[in-house]
């Protein structure tokens, strides 16, 4: 199905699914939203053909928030569009429903319908087992923006667990920066001409199945996972211009575990998958230690260690997390304005590449939020890595207003 045919029939569907609902039942909506002013600032010119130069780059961002729930509780919907508008990147000038969906709610049950996203993991520098939402890399490059899912989602709430079954319907392909976006590879990525594996179908119905419980301080989650890779291999077209992505069938096994102790989180997410040319293992682990209350404030300070390991090949889609260590320090002013602060660097064990990142937001009055994000690489190796992204250093201040 066409992408633009199947967002407009995802939408009409929703709507009159929720209004329908709501109607019957008489309760009211719950509307909010934002809207956010965005500018990048680059240090340094692009590096490939047709790349922004230094300065800024602008963008204007919305997003509005509907949820509704039955006044006997056992109903609920969301209606969740995205929207941005980017005056560097066309790839970036895009909107798509995060939420729109319909779930119903029993003694032991829940059954959701429409689109949704859903977070696996316990990882901070890493998600490495987070398989069903396709990754929005236009938006930022730290992965953790995500496309809708279409799908059928049955949870068992049982006294020995949670079981989620997933039935995703619609597979979504990955987006990806425009000849003039930033962070673009060498050659820019032909997403209109994308192939898939001879198994593997854009209109396949992916499965997920997940187990998830806590065993006193223990919280731990196992899945498995069959259909179309989220992660696309990117292979030069044959005019030697473009890059094409290829999408083929998986099977993906995974595990994240969180043990927590006092001051203590210690994380681990690790998964095996089949498909894509070769069977791949990674794993990324480590803990997060929290001093409460430093010197008698209410600030929080925690540190932050994590190792990334991967051990794909050149045959398999790119990873930069193959062998990796991740330091970091977290801020939590726990005051009014929910200041907060989050640095770390990811250092490569091989070349001795280095990615900087800091991240901080604070809140004025009830309703703006200012957001700050620093991102830098420094070292690394020719052809090896983020080197490609080496001019791309930016500071991103945001804007945001909340109604």
């Amino acid at each position: 199905m066409n992408p633009r045919r199947f967002r407009a029939l995802a939408v009409f569907w929703t709507m009159m699914t929720l209004v329908v609902t709501a109607s019957a039942d008489g309760s009211a909506w719950e509307i909010s939203g934002s809207g956010a002013l965005q500018t990048r600032v680059f240090a340094q010119d692009g590096l490939w053909p047709d790349q922004g130069t230094s300065g800024g780059q602008f963008s204007l961002s919305g997003s509005l928030d509907m949820r509704w729930r039955s006044d006997s509780g056992d109903q609920r919907a969301s209606f969740i569009p995205f929207g941005r508008w980017d005056g560097t990147d066309d790839e970036r000038t895009h909107a798509d429903l995060r939420e729109a969906y319909w779930a119903h709610q029993g003694s032991d049950f829940e059954i959701l319908i429409g689109i949704d996203k859903v977070f696996w993991g316990v990882a901070e520098s890493l998600h490495l087992v987070d398989v069903i939402n396709q990754t929005d890399l236009v938006e930022d490059i730290d992965q953790e923006d995500k496309l809708g899912q279409p799908m059928i989602n049955l949870a068992l709430q049982r006294e020995w667990g949670l079981i989620n079954v997933y039935l995703l319907p619609y597979f979504r392909e990955r987006t990806f920066p425009g000849v003039n976006g930033r962070f673009r590879t060498p050659l820019p990525v032909d997403t209109k001409s994308a192939v898939y594996e001879p198994r593997a179908d854009g209109k396949r119905t992916d499965f997920a199945l997940r187990y998830s419980h806590y065993f006193g301080d223990i919280d731990v989650g196992l899945y498995y996972f069959r259909g179309i890779g989220r992660e696309p291999l990117l292979q030069v077209s044959g005019n030697g211009q473009r890059l094409i992505p290829r999408y083929g069938l998986i099977n993906q096994m995974g595990l994240d575990l969180q043990y927590t102790r006092n001051a203590w989180l210690w994380k681990l997410e690790a998964m095996v998958r089949d498909g894509v040319d070769e069977l791949i293992l990674a794993a990324v682990g480590g803990f997060e230690y929290t001093y409460y209350q430093v010197a008698e404030s209410s600030a929080d300070v925690g540190f932050l260690m994590e190792y990334q390991y991967d051990d794909r090949s050149t045959n398999a889609p790119f990873t930069l997390a193959d062998d990796d260590l991740f330091i970091g320090a977290r801020l939590a002013l726990n005051d009014r304005q929910n200041t907060a602060l989050l640095a770390g660097v990811v250092v490569d064990m091989h070349t001795a590449e280095a990615f900087f990142n800091i991240e901080a937001e604070r809140r004025f009055g009830n309703d703006v939020v200012l957001e700050l994000r620093v991102r830098a690489i420094a070292g690394g190796r020719a052809g090896v890595g983020a080197y490609a992204f080496r001019q791309d250093d930016y500071i991103q201040v945001q804007v945001a207003r909340f109604f």
